[in-house]
């Protein structure tokens, strides 16, 4: 299948015939893009997102032979769980990302026993002030992106928000599950990554992107971001 319709976005479009050629063709790039960064005195950002999507990206990405003990990683969004809840996307990470070489990183949870919401929106800010690298964005089907959902209660003052990360009610979302408090990254927080992914399966989802690139308004689809907000060419990958 070729490529959607050019558009008058920063948008590069990239399709696999399998699940096993998607993974691998993401996990490359996104190692390819820490090695360029770990060629720097310092160490390197990476935040990743959630949900069923990306776990065979990061068990292809856990074998690349990095300096992963140069290697932050921290999320883009989370559901107000305990980290260790089966249901958080820190789980996720933890069960399929930080392993084998990746399992030397340094792992930033964006919630934590005892803390409030607001403490941990604070913290999360306080590390956001050194700025992401690479960014692997995931899409739901309704065009939610991050924790930002279709039309949920105060998503334009989190749009608009000076800050990297925010809390949000997503109650009344059904995208949102029931776990309607959130945690979620920004176009502020998004805009300094120098490499921006978003990793896509099947039709359903391919089509909801499409509408998406042939509009603006973030308030129905918030995936719109990825591609509206400035800085990097976003890098679509998408298998069937």
């Amino acid at each position: 299948m070729g490529a959607p319709q050019q558009r008058p976005w920063p948008v590069e479009f990239h399709s696999y015939r399998n699940d096993d050629q998607w993974a691998w063709a993401i996990a490359v790039a996104v190692a390819a893009a820490l090695r360029r960064d770990l060629q720097d005195p310092g160490r390197a950002r990476l935040l990743v997102s959630g949900g069923r999507t990306p776990a065979p990206v990061f068990r292809a990405l856990a074998q690349a032979p990095l300096d992963w003990e140069r290697v932050d990683i921290a999320l883009v969004d989370e559901r107000w769980l305990r980290p260790d809840d089966m249901d958080s996307n820190a789980y996720l990470v933890r069960e399929h990302l930080l392993r084998g070489h990746a399992a030397a990183a340094r792992f930033e949870t964006l919630t934590r026993p005892g803390r409030s919401i607001e403490a941990a929106v604070a913290d999360a800010n306080l590390h956001a002030r050194r700025a992401p690298g690479i960014v692997l964005l995931g899409m739901g089907e309704d065009g939610h992106v991050a924790s930002l959902f279709p039309y949920m209660r105060g998503l334009d003052a989190a749009l608009a928000s000076d800050n990297a990360y925010v809390a949000v009610d997503a109650g009344g979302c059904p995208g949102a599950g029931p776990w309607p408090r959130r945690i979620s990254l920004t176009p502020t927080g998004l805009a300094p990554a120098h490499t921006r992914l978003l990793l896509l399966r099947g039709q359903h989802k391919r089509g909801v992107f499409e509408r998406a690139l042939a509009g603006s308004d973030p308030r129905p689809l918030p995936v719109r971001i990825a591609f509206t907000t400035p800085g990097a060419t976003l890098q679509v990958h998408w298998c069937p």
